[in-house]
């Protein structure tokens, strides 16, 4: 925790928590431009960019992290990865909830590739850990089963993405769908394996331009109600 970057602090009670994870063999620094960015648009959100618990074993600079190993990974093998490393994944979002003083239901997890894999398992894992979850070119583990309540699933990826094919996006969006979820899904022509500034005005429209599925139902519900009480 002690490398995690908090981008932004505000000066009164925090409002939302925005918590950015990066991808394999990264560093908290690569997610800080989207942090900025997200800052500028939310003044009252308490931002943190984490750093992976674990040295990165890609490469030999020494200076990435991973919340898991790629090296021989396979589609049998991630999701038991994944589950060995997840509770230290919710209990570093617990501490950031705890120390912004920000609940789950005005939390936002943001991961980019490996960072996205943990922020969608980790929400399949357990009910209630944030009200967004944000996967930028990433995927799941394994496709998911049900869909987390009150949960919305915000997927952006790269139609040119050469690390994780695009296909996985489409797929998990219609098990979803399928599954009753609450989810936006955008492929973007030509973007590769990447956070460019177009990805970074997506996820600021999807946070302000999206309603929640659970809180449309809830005034649809409410309307009702209204409209059958009148003599």
């Amino acid at each position: 925790m002690s490398d995690s970057i908090i981008i932004q602090k505000p000066l009164h009670a925090a409002q939302q928590l925005l918590v950015l994870h990066h991808g394999v063999g990264g560093n908290a620094q690569d997610m800080v431009p989207l942090g900025q960015h997200l800052a500028a648009q939310f003044p009252n959100a308490f931002i943190v960019s984490v750093h992976a618990p674990y040295v990165s074993d890609l490469g030999s600079s020494g200076a990435g992290a991973q919340w898991f190993s790629v090296q021989g990974i396979t589609d049998e093998n991630r999701p038991t990865r994944v589950a060995e490393v997840m509770p230290a994944f919710i209990h570093n979002l617990r501490y950031w909830q705890q120390t912004s003083g920000v609940e789950p239901g005005a939390t936002a997890v943001i991961g980019f590739s490996q960072g996205a894999i943990m922020a969608l398992e980790a929400a399949q894992a357990q009910a209630g850990l944030a009200a967004r979850i944000v996967a930028l070119s990433g995927r799941y583990a394994q496709l998911p089963e049900h869909a987390p309540e009150k949960t919305t699933l915000h997927f952006i990826h790269g139609k040119s993405d050469p690390v994780i094919q695009y296909g996985h996006c489409v797929t998990a969006a219609e098990r979803l769908v399928r599954l009753g979820g609450d989810i936006t899904a955008d492929v973007i022509p030509y973007l590769l394996h990447e956070v460019t500034e177009e990805v970074m005005d997506m996820v600021v429209e999807r946070f302000t331009g999206h309603i929640p599925k659970h809180q449309w139902e809830e005034v649809q519900k409410a309307a009702a109600e209204h409209q059958n009480l009148k003599p």
